[in-house]
């Protein structure tokens, strides 16, 4: 079998297994930020520690990218991803995904997965906002933090004054990894 092949082999076979073995509430494809690219939350999560965030480009709060990207950095290769989940449920996101992609990527940096702007409260909530407030409670303002097992179990909600580089946030996500 060529090389090649046998890749496209082994990453289809890795994909089907991680959707197979993603709990439901994950089985989500989503729109990237300010993108027409589409990303799989099975394929994002599979087998990692993952810190799901609601974040809004214009809140106080906007400057913990900068940490989270830190974060993200720090433990990336030890099987831990972030994911951002703009968010105008409390007034303070961009309406034009072009400036709010701005804000993450060029002024703060950010290259963790972001996601298009959706709501995170409320019945217009997404999916994965309903399930996390049905599991661990809904977020109260932006840059609410859910940390996540390696199954996609959630096991802990940090508020918005948690900072990413907390001994409590860092302390749960090492003890997951």
């Amino acid at each position: 079998m060529k090389p090649i092949i046998a890749v496209c082999l082994i990453l289809t076979a890795t994909i089907a297994h991680a959707e197979t073995n993603c709990p439901d509430w994950l089985q989500q494809n989503m729109n990237k930020l300010h993108s027409q690219e589409t990303l799989n939350l099975c394929a994002l999560t599979a087998g990692k520690v993952a810190l799901i965030v609601n974040t809004a480009s214009d809140c106080g709060f906007a400057p913990q990218f900068k940490g989270l990207e830190a974060l993200y950095q720090q433990y990336k290769e030890k099987g831990f991803v972030i994911i951002g989940f703009p968010s105008n449920s409390f007034h303070q996101e961009r309406d034009d995904a072009a400036e709010t992609a701005e804000v993450c990527y060029v002024n703060y940096g950010v290259t963790f997965p972001m996601l298009a702007a959706s709501p995170v409260r409320g019945e217009q909530a997404n999916p994965v906002f309903k399930y996390l407030d049905a599991e661990l409670g809904k977020p109260k303002w932006n840059f609410n933090k859910y940390l996540i097992d390696r199954s996609g179990k959630p096991v802990r909600h940090f508020g918005s004054y948690t900072k990413p580089d907390s001994k409590k946030l860092t302390e749960a996500i090492e003890a997951l990894l």
